[in-house]
């Protein structure tokens, strides 16, 4: 990671994109660098972070994402300018209801060790904004010692109007898989679709809007390090995620004074204040702490192009670092599009037991180990040590099917992979749309054992 590298926004190295309102957003390129941006001229300082008196009557405030102390290279903050200090947005408090939003440790119900399937979770009845649509699926370690995950599904079908939320407890990897959203943060905006992923990192306030009126996704909340991009090994230089498809934005702020809820999620419970004013009032900031987005269909996948499946670790997007070497806190792992070559080889995933726990879903199109049953929007658990692999028709198929070069096209599954068991919610457990008859896809893997035989 380059923190070391200040990025100025000017129109050499801001990237636009389309966004969902047709107007294009500004975007700065690049994965952890030190970014610069100032929505109003002058009003970053120069020379200083903290000045005496900062231009326009702004407040300088620094937001930490790491320790003072942590080495330079892993050290994370960002300096921001902001129209009212954030003292000012405190309290008092009162407890919120966090509907279906659980945070670790957490034993609501005791689910016999199984591999587990579920359809695509409906929408509610009745207006949920993003933070009331958030229902938690899963949850394992403990937020209060920064260990562990919890894997959520978001089912949104209003737009955040006045109201601002941030989370103590952990960074948010999100996957939107069906309707257009944007996050209006303190840093700047941000619009995401189906294909794409969103880091709000932990501390940073944001509002969510919807553009096609409803809006269902995948939520990894990561209670410990930050994600980073992995090291590539062998595989050297490039590919995989590149840093420069990281898009970080540019500085918008909000001046204005009008009521507006503050919501914020704190060791597992959900408090609420009212403001008079937006919080979402940064007028410019720098630093490398900051939310981003990334178009997984820039992922360059690499894998096998003479004989036998390559481990699914090269799939590896972002990695939550953990104080094991090696053994992330949490892996987020991607299967897009991809030419399968490899010869005299049973292509799809082989089947294993891991130490590490497996939640998957798929944002659209088909995952070849599972042709059936396993649909966009839908998800499944395999939990430490428990067996999975490809259903019957997929190991029958790759069995015996002629060997040419082949494309899988249209197909974007991923995985939230962490060292911890994942305990299954209440909610989860008892989900319509889990589905009872999952194991009885691998039912069909007769004996064929013949010790005559070939």
């Amino acid at each position: 990671m380059a923190q070391d590298t200040v990025l100025h926004v000017s129109s050499r190295d801001a990237r636009q994109t389309p966004s969902a309102t047709g107007a294009p957003l500004t975007y700065m390129s690049g994965f952890g660098n030190g970014f610069e941006t100032e929505a109003l001229a002058g009003a970053l300082p120069v020379g200083r972070n903290s000045p005496q008196k900062c231009k326009f009557g702004l407040y300088a405030e620094q937001l930490s994402g790491s320790p003072f102390t942590m080495p330079r290279a892993l050290n994370e903050r960002s300096w921001l300018y902001r129209i009212r200090a954030s003292v000012s947005h405190s309290g008092p408090f009162t407890k919120a209801d966090i509907g279906y939003w659980r945070t670790a440790p957490l034993v609501e119900i005791e689910v016999p060790i199984a591999q587990m399937r579920w359809s695509p979770t409906p929408y509610p009845s009745k207006p949920m904004s993003f933070i009331e649509g958030i229902h938690t699926i899963t949850t394992c370690g403990d937020a209060s010692t920064q260990a562990g995950m919890a894997a959520h599904m978001y089912l949104a079908t209003r737009s955040m109007v006045d109201e601002v939320f941030w989370n103590a407890d952990g960074e948010l990897l999100i996957l939107p898989q069906e309707g257009r959203v944007r996050f209006v943060t303190e840093f700047g905006m941000i619009d995401a679709e189906p294909g794409e992923l969103v880091v709000i990192p932990r501390g940073v306030k944001f509002r969510v809007e919807l553009h096609d009126g409803k809006a269902r996704g995948y939520i990894c909340e990561n209670y410990g390090g930050a994600f980073t991009l992995p090291d590539r090994g062998p595989i050297g230089a490039n590919c995989l995620a590149n840093g420069r498809d990281f898009l970080t934005p540019i500085a918008h702020y909000e001046d204005r004074d009008v009521p507006t809820k503050l919501l914020v999620k704190w060791c597992g419970s959900l408090w609420q204040t009212m403001l008079g004013w937006s919080p979402l009032d940064v007028v410019a900031w720098h630093g490398n702490y900051a939310p981003y987005k990334y178009d997984m269909r820039r992922y360059s996948p690499v894998g096998a192009i003479g004989f036998d499946h390559p481990d699914p670790s090269i799939f590896s997007v972002l990695g939550a670092p953990s104080e094991t070497p090696g053994a992330n806190n949490v892996d987020f792992v991607i299967f897009p599009e991809r030419w399968m070559v490899a010869e005299d080889t049973f292509r799809p995933p082989w089947y294993h037991r891991n130490i590490m726990s497996e939640f998957m879903g798929l944002i659209y199109g088909q995952y070849d180990a599972k042709p059936q049953g396993f649909t966009p929007g839908g998800m499944s658990l395999h939990n430490c040590m428990l067996p999975h692999g490809p259903d019957t028709d997929a190991f029958k198929h790759a069995s015996s099917v002629e060997l040419k070069p082949m494309k899988l096209t249209n197909t974007l599954a991923f995985m939230f992979e962490t060292r911890f068991p994942q305990r299954v919610t209440k909610f989860a457990a008892e989900l319509s749309t889990l589905q009872p008859d999952y194991m009885a896809c691998w039912k069909g893997l007769e004996k064929k054992f013949n010790p005559n035989g070939v």
